[in-house]
């Protein structure tokens, strides 16, 4: 898996490179500042220091191996008659918003319910 490398590590990174012009360069960060230039340093760094500003999403992935907790028709396995229908069924996350994706989720899995109650 690649490390996640934010906008401001890179930012540091080149702001601190000699190449760059003197009119760019900082003299001084906040943090992880001056002494942190190595990439290792600064992915350390962000390690420690990191949080999510994201959707919290996939924590009842679906899927059809055991260890999914819903299947490809949004059931939770198991338990008759629930359904989980939201951005927690995602196997893996976007890499943008998930507005998106939820909406498509919840228009798909209504469907669903639709067919099934129709079929029954």
């Amino acid at each position: 898996m690649l490390p996640v490398v934010s906008v401001g590590m890179i930012e540091a990174s080149i702001t601190r490179s000699p190449s760059t012009p003197r009119t760019r360069r900082r003299e001084s960060t906040t943090a992880p500042g001056p002494a942190t230039a190595a990439d290792d340093a600064l992915l350390q760094y962000a390690r420690e220091t990191g949080g999510s500003v994201y959707h919290q999403a996939g924590t009842c992935r679906m899927g059809e191996d055991p260890g999914a907790v819903v299947d490809s028709r949004l059931r939770v396995r198991g338990i008759d008659g629930l359904r989980v229908i939201d951005a927690s069924v995602m196997p893996t996350l976007t890499t943008g918003n998930i507005q998106a994706p939820v909406i498509m989720i919840g228009e798909k899995g209504a469907a669903m319910i639709r067919e099934d109650a129709r079929s029954s």
